[in-house]
This record gives structure tokens, sequence and C-alpha cells, in this order.
């Protein structure tokens, strides 16, 4: 019995953690950004198909590469990136148009 706990209370923390950051460590020499993340086409209105995980920085919006929208739970639920827009901590680069992702942490309100 003790052995299902232990093996529960592990489950739940790992998805838990899972849920907040899809990166490991912080790059000392990257800037670490402040920016909105939201679902591209449900909350930020770009083109494409179904649901993707997205960035708006200085007023402008990328999709992420190297990040997905289901990495941060279910993206259809109340807080969810297709009904919410949330606040992340990011580090990265912008490639070709879209923002590809070294460090990518939800900030809990």
């Amino acid at each position: 019995m003790k052995s299902y706990i232990l093996f529960a209370m592990l489950f739940i923390s790992t998805f838990a953690n899972a849920q907040n950051s899809t990166t490991k460590t912080i790059d000392p020499n990257k800037r670490l950004l402040i920016v909105e993340a939201s679902c591209g086409q449900c909350q930020f209105k770009m083109k494409g198909k179904g649901c993707t995980l997205a960035v708006r920085i200085d007023g402008k919006s990328y999709f992420v590469d190297k990040s997905h929208i289901d990495d941060f739970g279910d993206a259809h639920g109340k807080m969810g990136f297709c009904n919410a827009i949330r606040k992340a901590k990011v580090q990265g680069d912008i490639v070709d148009g879209k923002f590809v992702a070294t460090y990518f942490e939800l900030i809990e309100k």
C-alpha cells in the first residue's frame, strides 16, 4: 500500500512540474523575457490550422518551436491557452518568423 502511495505522489509531482516548464535551465548568456503566451489562433488571431502555442513579444505574435501547447495542461481548460492569455518567462531566438524556445516557463498568477 505504501508503495502505491509513493508512486502516486511521484506521478502527480512529475505532471505538476511538467505543466509549468518545458526546458531545464536558464542560459545566463541570453536575455530572459517576460511575454504573453497563448494559442496563436484562438487568442492572438494568427492564421493557421488547429491550436498552436504562440508568444507575443513587443506587440508582435510568433508561433513557438521547441515547446508545445499541450506541454502545459489542457489547452481548452478554463486557464488553458485557448481560453486565456498567460504570462511566461522565455529565452530563445526568432528564426524564420518563429520563436525557437530554449527556455519556457509559465508565471503562476
